[in-house]
């Protein structure tokens, strides 16, 4: 059976706004879906380990609440990634919300794993703010991960869009064209993913499920 690892901001502070902020829940309870139907196993980690914040839960959304209740347990106690072994797992998966700006690029325990699991011939996947995490992910032979790659995440545009260009430590979409990666995207808010070499990415939350569709087929 595959097994994916949702990898879970720890930064629950959103800038200086005095909001909270998190895990973008659905982007992690829409793919699982797809993984679970699949029949992938689904397992968790966290840059600090234990309960990360959360994000994104709305009213009516039947999916989230359905997968917050069948993990709760997992994720009331997440591991940390120096404690993982990358030949567990046959993707990792980086979840958004914008506590991954935080916390993702100096995630170095993270980073590694990543590394490892991609030059095993596993899948690197992220969605939204999720690819926060990539920006530092350097192969063995010291090229960024993303370098010369097609790459998606959220856009400058959407985080104008959403008022908080001004609030996020750095602009994603900036940082991975500064890693070299191929930058693609459409329209705010849209659904889009793209695949490039084994590494999945989609532009915001819209996106999150056909990332993990996309994940399970590179792998395939």
């Amino acid at each position: 059976m595959p097994k994916v690892l949702f990898a879970l901001t720890s930064h629950g502070r959103l800038g200086d706004t005095g909001r909270a902020t998190g895990f973008y829940v659905p982007e992690v309870a829409h793919p699982a879906e797809v993984f679970r139907a699949h029949g992938w196993d689904i397992a968790f980690v966290s840059v600090a380990g234990g309960k990360s914040p959360r994000d994104g839960v709305k009213e009516g959304d039947t999916i989230t609440e359905r997968f917050l209740a069948s993990h709760e347990e997992q994720l009331a106690d997440t591991p940390t990634a120096d404690t993982l072994n990358p030949a567990d797992y046959d993707a990792i998966f980086y979840a958004g919300g914008h506590g991954t700006m935080w916390d993702f690029p100096d995630a170095t325990a993270l980073a590694q794993l990543t590394a490892r699991i991609y030059e095993q011939g596993g899948v690197v996947a992220g969605v939204c703010h999720g690819p926060a995490g990539l920006v530092n992910v350097t192969l063995t032979d010291g090229t960024p991960l993303v370098e010369g790659k097609q790459v998606s995440a959220f856009t400058n545009e959407e985080e104008d869009a959403v008022g908080l260009t001004n609030v996020v430590p750095f602009a994603l979409e900036s940082a991975l064209i500064g890693k070299g990666a191929k930058f693609t995207k459409t329209e705010n808010f849209q659904e889009f993913a793209v695949a490039d070499s084994r590494l999945v990415t989609g532009q915001n939350p819209a996106s999150a499920a056909k990332v993990a569709e996309m994940v399970i087929t590179e792998l395939a």
